[in-house]
């Protein structure tokens, strides 16, 4: 089985599905996705906006998310469109066990279950009709599943099966998408109507099922209705964000750098980039290979061109290669192996001189 990733975050859209199972035409694309509920955010989406930094680096302000990075590593949000489990096929109960379901299962990802009251938070109006956004790394046909928690649930206890109401309060199959797959601009958006007759703290709960594989996606997001209209506390260090738009705002200033480049590639190997840290005239740097097809690799290999003539010092964990701006960086004798659905790292050490600009990376798997 091939996969095929993309990169997707927040840009808003309107449209208005029924609750309930929606069926709308979706184009056929073979390939894997990844995804995160963005509106209500996931606990991963959220800590990953909370953490941004200009040169890259990730480090969390919320001490819910410094908890989850503690435990899980700051990979969990590098990679925070990635809670899935490849082999779920649409399982729940008795698949995912209680008290891990905001992980999914995914040890990768076990710092997300943490029974915390500080977690980001979404403000929402209970029984309003709301856009929600989910990430789309590619374009796939599945289905949607969003729960919550029933009032009995308590956040200073991991999150249990039997802590859900038993059905789901929107279920929607193939919506539309916008932006652009592969960059930051693209997501999965339909409304619906949050569930009535709900107050104060509560956990929505989301599942993707994918209709043309096993992979299935999952995330908590904790919201608040208290008569909120998205807005998002906890985040960052003013601990604020407003809530989504519909139209972007008039002559936006250039965003700081992503702390990872969208990923182009070939559906089979996805190459995440992040500076590790920085100091005046250099910084470290850090690329994941990620093997998203069901072969296992011999070798890998990585290119990249420097945007702001950066030059690598040193390098560990792979052969560097290339000449100029063109870097190409292979396996190293030792870790050329990739298992389906496995990663593996390498490290630099690199000078820059002014905007350390982030390269876009490519890679391919043998």
């Amino acid at each position: 089985m091939s996969h095929r990733s993309r990169t997707a975050a927040l840009l808003t859209a309107a449209a208005t599905l029924l609750v309930g199972a929606v069926a709308l035409t979706a184009g056929p694309d073979p390939a894997a996705a990844h995804g995160a509920a963005m509106t209500p955010g996931s606990r991963t989406f959220l800590c990953w906006k909370d953490g941004l930094t200009a040169t890259g680096e990730i480090r969390p302000n919320n001490p819910a998310c410094s908890a989850a990075v503690a435990q899980s590593g700051a990979n969990s949000l590098y990679n925070w469109f990635s809670v899935l489990r490849s082999d779920a096929g649409g399982r729940t109960v008795g698949y995912i066990p209680d008290g891990k379901l905001c992980s999914g299962g995914n040890t990768g990802f076990a710092g997300y279950d943490l029974a915390r009251t500080d977690w980001p938070l979404t403000h929402l109006t209970a029984g309003a009709r709301m856009e929600f956004r989910y990430s789309n790394w590619a374009h796939h046909p599945g289905t949607f599943y969003f729960y919550v928690t029933k009032d009995s649930w308590s956040p200073t206890r991991p999150l249990a099966w039997s802590d859900l109401e038993e059905q789901p309060f929107l279920t929607v199959t193939n919506p539309p998408q916008r932006g652009a797959v592969g960059t930051n601009d693209g997501h999965y958006y339909f409304s619906g109507n949050l569930p009535a007759n709900k107050s104060g703290r509560h956990i929505i709960y989301s599942r993707w099922v994918r209709s043309d594989s096993q992979e299935n996606f999952f995330g908590c997001s904790d919201v608040t209705f208290d008569g909120g209209n998205g807005e998002v506390t906890g985040v960052g260090p003013g601990g604020t964000l407003p809530p989504p738009t519909t139209t972007p705002p008039p002559n936006p200033t250039t965003p700081p750098p992503s702390p990872t480049t969208p990923p182009p590639h070939d559906g089979d190997c996805m190459a995440v980039y992040k500076v590790v840290g920085s100091w005046n005239g250099g910084f470290q740097g850090e690329v994941t290979i990620m093997n998203h097809t069901a072969s296992t690799w011999s070798g890998w290999t990585a290119n990249w061109t420097w945007p702001s003539g950066q030059s690598i010092n040193s390098l560990w964990s792979g052969t560097l290669g290339g000449s100029g701006s063109s870097v190409t960086v292979t396996n190293a004798a030792w870790n050329g192996t990739i298992a389906p659905e496995g990663t593996t790292t390498f490290g630099f050490v690199a000078t820059t001189n002014g905007t350390n600009t982030l390269p876009t990376v490519t890679c391919s798997g043998r």
